[in-house]
């Protein structure tokens, strides 16, 4: 079969093996074969893409979950929708959650993920007690908080072994819906100053336009939110839309994209607006799209996602965005977001700094696009996140990451490298 990730780029030939017991497990890693663990396929990049795929889906139980504790402990094929699903009703949610939840928790683990409150809570890992691990030997080994198999595992996309099972911290809810507050800004150092005024408010991310000019460069819709307090827990899955079928690739270019914009963009008139919305709508609104993707036509897309540290954050962000409105090759999905401190992990993606994230569309210019913004990114001492990643190069990857020897180091000791490698892997060579 051919498998590709999320963007739908690239594309290859394919096998993939099932597991529901560890014993099953322990004979597919017998093959004399090189594997990568496969979830949901959500990655957008090629990180968990390789010729021989350990699907992990199906190894789906929940097994305990702790009331006065909030520990949650589950196989690593669950989703983070179906422990929404069960547990919001309960008043317990996700201490950390991506822009989607349509992904499994070892695919959150193997990510370290981050979300919206990522610079008061930080990563995933954050609210991992611990989890299990096979090991390319078969073995099965506990991994703790304090263990380099933690800091090499969270983050590591998927090359130190397969995630079989973890306990993980929910947090306790009031209610389903979000108190949320948009503010509209007009240029990136309003939008800076608007991120400063509301980094007390746990969640924030904005809605940047990446074709905006000269003085209007940076002009946004920053988001922030709270939980409510008001009792309403009878949280209920959507019905939702969906894309047939592949647009084509015409659909989408810089005419449309701007005309998009201009339109999200005006649709909110206040400087600053209140309103009460869902859960789904303030942390998941894409997933109310079933396979959105598709948009991009059957060439696929590519998600380019950098973080710059505090410092380099405004004069970089203000050449990127320049530059990207001058290639006219604009992103209608473009996210700012406010990080906080840098953790252990030695691929975790965040430093304190902002991070911006861009879908391009695949075609015959991309690239050289990406590659001048990789010299800018490398130039503010940012990195690029490995999980959206389909083409960075070896040289640009370990500028950003100063701990990846210490990466390599480990999948050698326990014959990681010759196992687990994914097409990411092969092409940065960890």
């Amino acid at each position: 079969m051919k498998l590709t990730s999320w963007g739908m780029y690239p594309k290859i030939d394919n096998k993939y093996f099932n597991f529901n017991t560890k014993s099953q497990l322990k004979n597919i890693l017998k093959k004399n074969l090189e594997f990568i663990p496969y979830g949901n396929g959500r990655s957008y990049g090629d990180s968990s893409i390789n010729s021989n795929q350990i699907y992990t889906k199906p190894y789906d139980y929940f097994i305990d979950f702790d009331e006065n504790t909030g520990i949650l402990h589950v196989q690593s094929g669950v989703l983070l929708s179906d422990i929404i699903e069960v547990f919001t009703p309960k008043g317990w949610f996700l201490n950390v959650t991506p822009g989607t939840k349509l992904i499994t928790i070892g695919g959150a683990i193997a990510s370290d993920v981050h979300g919206k409150n990522h610079h008061k809570y930080g990563c995933f890992s954050e609210c991992i007690k611990e989890f299990n691990l096979m090991l390319p030997d078969g073995k099965t080994v506990n991994v703790q908080r304090e263990d380099e198999l933690f800091l090499a595992t969270c983050g590591g996309m998927g090359l130190t072994g397969v995630i079989l099972d973890a306990k993980i911290y929910l947090k306790k809810i009031n209610s389903q819906y979000i108190d949320q507050i948009t503010i509209k800004t007009k240029n990136l150092k309003e939008t800076f100053d608007a991120f400063e005024k509301y980094k007390e408010m746990p969640y924030s991310v904005a809605w940047i336009d990446c074709l905006a000019k000269d003085e209007e460069i940076g002009k946004c819709l920053l988001m922030v939110g709270d939980f409510r307090d008001d009792g309403d827990l009878n949280f209920k899955t959507k019905k939702r839309l969906n894309i047939p079928f592949n647009f084509p690739s015409f659909v989408l270019n810089k005419f449309t994209v701007k005309s998009f914009n201009w339109l999200y963009y005006n649709r909110i008139t206040d400087k600053v607006t209140k309103q009460k919305v869902d859960l789904d709508t303030f942390f998941y609104p894409l997933d109310n799209i079933k396979n959105w993707n598709r948009i991009y036509g059957k060439n696929g897309f590519t998600q380019y996602q950098f973080i710059l540290p505090l410092k380099n954050s405004y004069d970089g962000l203000q050449e990127i965005l320049s530059t990207i409105s001058k290639s006219g090759k604009g992103s209608f999905l473009a996210v700012l977001k406010l990080y906080g401190k840098e953790n252990k992990n030695y691929l975790s993606f965040p430093i304190e700094g902002y991070s911006l994230a861009l879908d391009f569309k695949i075609d015959a210019d991309i690239f050289q696009l990406l590659d001048e913004l990789d010299k800018i990114v490398i130039k503010y001492e940012g990195r690029i996140y490995l999980t959206k990643d389909v083409r960075v190069s070896k040289e640009t990857f370990e500028k950003g990451y100063p701990q990846i020897n210490l990466f390599r180091k480990l999948r050698k000791k326990y014959n990681m490298d010759k196992k687990f490698t994914s097409l990411q892997s092969k092409r940065i060579k960890i």
